[in-house]
């Protein structure tokens, strides 16, 4: 296993991540010295989505042919560019526009991500090294988006971006140095976008993906006002917290049995949120039950995307980069999708109505996945 070349993608995943999110954890600092409101600061991460969202597929489509290695070094330069330019910038039109740079590359980086950590090792191995190459995503969602938010109240926002910056040059160096280099397709091996999404097991995977993530985020994204329920809203830190730390638990756990159970631990993991988001539903005002809940949601959620682009790696085949492209634009749909379904949700039905949401979506989720037997998330692997 090559643990360097895999640890590399994981920190590009760490930075990717802890790009988008860092903002939400900084936003008065960030009014004050863009001088704007916290609602418009919000909308540097809105921007960074979109910014993925219209990029993933067309740059993957139009970069097919080019050598994998430069690729990730540009994705990277990308955030190095886009991270200094928001460090130093004064102005909040440049600023959005920098973001939308960031938002970008991520789209381009999370297309590359799981099919490069695949070729590096036998077909048996393909969802350990998926996982340790995702690793980075749970570890900065639960450690780096706190560890930022205390240097930027210590020591003023712009550094935290200033950090992630030096941060992507000297990945920029460690990618250059200990992570392989890859070929392209040639021209008459490639297939088209259409062609690569009627591949059989590719749109239930999709589906999947879509459900479960807006399930996701529509709680993840309201979680204060769920827990003003329970008299919680206080500790909305510790509940994240809680859900940080069995995410990375997950990831632990699904890389150890992703190669042999990759169905079973798909289903196994969207009964599991199920059963916390039942849980919340009917018991969402005990404390204790909201940590065991949050708990089981963080166990769920914390090897998802290792599971998803696992089985979208091995559906596509020689075409995982855009099948992966795919997935990019699936999750952050979900993501847009769940502030807005949320939002309504929210305003109209109260957070009463979170509950049998989830339930609705993460029964298609288990319903699709099941039936997928033969091809995305198959009985046997092969």
């Amino acid at each position: 296993m090559p643990f360097g070349s895999l640890l590399a993608l994981a920190m590009a995943a760490f930075i990717t991540i802890l790009t988008e999110a860092l903002p939400a954890g900084l936003l008065p600092q960030m009014a004050q010295g863009l001088a704007v409101s916290e609602a418009w600061v919000g909308q540097t991460v809105t921007l960074y989505a979109i910014g993925s969202l219209v990029a993933a597929i067309p740059l993957t489509a139009a970069t097919q042919g080019m050598r994998r290695r430069p690729l990730l070094l540009a994705a990277m330069a990308g955030f190095a560019i886009a991270n200094t330019v928001t460090t130093l910038s004064a102005d909040f039109a440049l600023t959005m526009l920098a973001r939308f740079l960031a938002g970008v590359s991520a789209g381009l980086l999370w297309a590359l991500l799981a099919g490069y950590a695949a070729r590096m090792v036998p077909e048996h191995q393909k969802g350990r090294a998926i996982a340790i190459a995702m690793a980075g995503t749970p570890l900065a969602l639960s450690l780096g988006v706190p560890a930022g938010t205390f240097l930027g109240t210590a020591m003023g926002w712009r550094m935290c971006f200033g950090a992630m910056s030096l941060l992507a040059l000297v990945l920029m160096v460690w990618i250059y140095l200990k992570v392989p280099d890859f070929a392209g397709q040639a021209a008459d091996q490639r297939l088209s976008l259409r062609q690569v999404f009627t591949l059989p097991g590719i749109r239930p995977v999709l589906f999947v993906v879509l459900a479960f993530v807006l399930a996701h985020n529509i709680l993840y994204t309201y979680i204060a006002p769920f827990l003003a329920r329970a008299g919680m809203v206080e500790h909305t830190d510790r509940v994240l917290l809680v859900f940080g730390v069995t995410s990375v638990l997950g990831i632990w756990i699904i890389g150890v049995l992703i190669d042999r159970h990759l169905r079973a631990l798909t289903l196994a993991s969207t009964g599991l949120f199920g059963l916390a988001a039942l849980a919340l539903g009917m018991a969402g005002a005990e404390a204790i039950t909201v940590y065991a809940a949050v708990g089981g949601w963080g166990l769920a959620f914390g090897g998802a995307a290792t599971l998803f682009q696992t089985a979208l790696a091995r559906t596509a085949g020689n075409a995982a980069d855009v099948a992966q492209s795919m997935l990019v634009t699936a999750w952050n749909a979900a993501i847009a999708g769940g502030g807005i379904v949320g939002g309504v949700l929210l305003d109209r039905l109260g957070v009463e109505a979170f509950s049998p949401a989830l339930l609705v979506l993460l029964l298609a989720t288990l319903l699709v996945a099941w039936s997928a037997r033969r091809h995305g998330f198959p009985l046997l692997v092969e």
